[in-house]
């Protein structure tokens, strides 16, 4: 069952995150956190994000505008090295708070409280019809790239952000699409790079001896066939029944998660 899940959900992430709004990150994070430790979920999370986002690079990348792609993603690198190292610090941070609920007893981390917060704001940032259509005039590419980079080395969340900034850019379709992919990628890279330092190979560690491992291959897999369904679609698909539905849902576990009972 535990693979079903997490295979449906990358499935299904990888298809909307091309054409909806929500990102493969912003879904799958959520179905590695019901499993594991936030730092071995964010870990995971990463490794099949850059493995989607490779697949996204490959067939999209010659579309990049190289222009746009160098101002947004020099900015969103240095700034995904940062966002990296944050989270890094704050799963080295001691247990904030402690309780029990009868038998059970829950614990609040402070980086379940920053993956919390960013999880419930990117939710409603994609889902509420104003704050989803919310653009940002070219001139602030920079910024823009600091600041999806920056969340995106924190948890992974940097999509929202990415297309808000981009999609005023003047670019077709396809220059948006491949320049975006180009971004991810640095980005994931990036975080990656400061994670494998960090924490990365202890999480997957964790994992293996979970019996878990197998779920990261299992989610790429499904993320590259939703990737591959996504670009035959050339028109852009939105879902809002789902949007608000999946939002919803995303909201319930970031206070879940922000509680400490995830």
């Amino acid at each position: 069952m535990d693979y079903v899940i997490v295979c449906l959900a990358a499935g299904f992430a990888s298809l909307l995150t091309l054409y909806s709004g929500f990102g493969l990150g912003t879904l799958l994070l959520p179905v590695f956190v019901l499993f594991f430790p936030v730092e071995a979920a964010v870990a995971a999370t990463a490794v099949v994000h850059l493995a989607n986002n490779l697949l996204k690079l490959g067939l999209l990348g010659p579309y990049a505008d190289r222009r746009v792609a160098l101002r947004f993603g020099v900015a969103a690198v240095l700034a995904a090295f940062a966002g990296a190292y944050v989270l890094t610090y704050a799963t080295s941070l001691p247990t904030l708070v402690a309780y029990s609920l009868g038998s059970r007893r829950f614990e609040i981390t402070a980086a379940k409280l920053i993956i919390a917060v960013l999880m419930g704001g990117f939710a409603l940032l994609e889902a509420l019809p104003r704050l989803a259509e919310l653009t940002v005039p070219p001139r602030y590419l920079i910024l823009g790239g600091a600041l999806s980079g920056f969340f995106g080395g924190v948890s992974g969340h940097q999509g929202a952000l990415r297309a808000a900034f981009l999609v005023r850019s003047g670019l077709s379709t396809q220059a948006f699409l491949g320049t975006t992919a180009v971004c991810a990628v640095l980005v994931d890279v990036a975080r990656l790079i400061v994670y494998g330092r960090a924490f990365a190979a202890g999480a997957f560690r964790l994992l293996g001896g979970s019996g878990g491992l197998g779920l990261i291959p299992a989610g790429m897999a499904a993320a590259l066939c939703g990737t591959i369904i996504g670009t035959r679609l050339l028109h852009r698909v939105t879902f809002r029944r789902v949007r608000y539905l999946v939002a919803t849902l995303l909201l319930l576990l970031a206070v879940a998660l922000g509680l400490g009972v995830v």
